[in-house]
């Protein structure tokens, strides 16, 4: 479900295939609806009231749409340089800007492990701004089995730790990575320290203990980035990495 035109529109911009659009008082004009109705999207005026009843919050645009869902299979994405898996990444809001910061920084996809919140829940939908549609995202699969797939396409699997780990601008990010983000409480389970290569931290200078997971997800994914604008290959290993899987 897709709430208010910017959502809506980049929808239209990626090329999702819309089921229907409804419209409530006060959005006839908006052009988004001459956009859909162009692509072949159903679209169906309402009365007033009738949004209110259905849309996931309180006052709500006057503009809905609903979508089929857009994830893709895991071998879909083997052959990409950089993708995000999240690790049983509970908060709605937080893998929505997940999203929005793993598309901005140019991940070729973030993967939804088993145990996190779904993609298209609403409130996901709503914090990835459209992120959604412009990045691939795969939906499932437990993190032991990602995380093996992912290393045998090539991928350093290097995790995000409050503490303990590599400070994220002294880590090489350049090359295939996987950055595997963990629980918004406890971080990534002690299980997997065998499937990772490696870990990052961003170091904080003030009294906080750790950072929002969505906030360390935009810090790292930028960082990466960062140093593959700035360098174009890859470079040295950073102390502390593990190597190989």
């Amino acid at each position: 479900m897709l709430e208010g035109a910017k959502l809506i529109g980049e929808a239209l911009d990626a090329g999702a295939p819309l089921e229907s659009l409804f419209v409530a008082p006060g959005g006839e004009d908006d052009p988004v609806v001459a956009r859909a109705a162009s692509a072949g999207v159903r679209v169906s005026r309402l009365a007033p009231g009738v949004l209110e009843r259905v849309a996931g919050t309180v006052t709500p645009q006057p503009l809905l749409a609903i979508a089929p869902w857009c994830d893709v299979p895991l071998d879909a994405v083997l052959d990409g340089t950089f993708v995000v898996v999240c690790v049983d990444l509970r908060d709605p809001g937080n893998a929505g800007t997940v999203l929005r910061s793993a598309e901005g920084a140019g991940a070729g996809a973030v993967v939804l492990c088993d145990g996190s919140v779904e993609a298209f829940n609403p409130k996901t939908v709503r914090a990835s701004a459209g992120a959604l549609f412009h990045v691939p995202v795969v939906q499932g699969g437990t993190p032991e089995a990602v995380l093996d797939r992912l290393a045998g396409a090539g991928l350093r699997r290097i995790g995000a730790a409050a503490r303990d780990g590599v400070p994220h601008t002294a880590t090489d990010l350049t090359q295939p990575l996987a950055l595997v983000l963990g629980n918004e409480a406890s971080g990534l389970p002690s299980g997997l320290a065998g499937r990772l290569d490696g870990l990052v931290t961003v170091p904080l200078v003030g009294r906080s203990e750790s950072l929002n997971v969505g906030m360390a997800a935009a810090v790292l994914c930028f960082e990466v980035a960062r140093q593959r604008g700035a360098t174009g290959s890859p470079g040295p290993a950073a102390v502390g990495d593990t190597g190989g899987s």
